[in-house]
């Protein structure tokens, strides 16, 4: 499916500078993106970005941000017969012991989900919120491809220069 319009991101301050970068989570990992792979977790929504970057205990500093896409190839989630074509589910999508895994094997079924995707030219992936409190309909958008070529433009939206020159 092709993406075309806002995303939104809520970051810790401490790296507001940088929310082009994928590189936290190339560090890390994440629940689509196994360590080494850069990925930039966004939401289309602004109470979902908040849900996904605070889950856990009291609010917390967030420097929000928004972004301006048009992505040419993302993989639907929501779709039952994409999913199964590829070897996953509704369930192993939700699946919570994916950082479990991850320990446990170097990458979790979800990470191998995405790197197939990535590998098969998709910049991204729209799938459902897990934060708690998050419904069905609260979407994010996990981007393995981004900047600023036509097939996956990603523009930050910071017309007064608030967050001075991001990477």
């Amino acid at each position: 499916m092709r993406y075309e319009g806002k995303l939104y991101r809520a970051l810790n301050p401490i790296y507001a500078r940088q929310p082009l970068s994928g590189r936290g989570a190339e560090l890390y990992g994440g629940r689509f993106n196994p360590k080494g792979m850069p990925a930039l977790y966004t939401s289309l929504s602004v109470l979902t970005a908040l849900r996904e970057a605070n889950q856990v205990g009291s609010l917390q500093p967030t420097t929000l941000v928004s972004y301006d896409a048009a992505l040419e190839k993302v993989f639907n989630s929501r779709d039952e017969d994409a999913l199964q074509a590829e070897g996953m589910d509704a369930d192993a999508i939700a699946d919570p012991t994916w950082r479990d895994q991850m320990k446990a094997t170097g990458e979790a079924r979800t990470q191998r989900f995405a790197r197939r995707l990535a590998a098969a030219g998709y910049q991204g992936l729209l799938v459902r919120s897990f934060a708690p409190g998050a419904t069905a309909d609260d979407m994010n958008l996990v981007l393995w491809t981004w900047g600023a070529s036509a097939s996956a433009r990603l523009t930050l939206i910071d017309d007064e220069n608030r967050l001075g020159r991001p990477e």
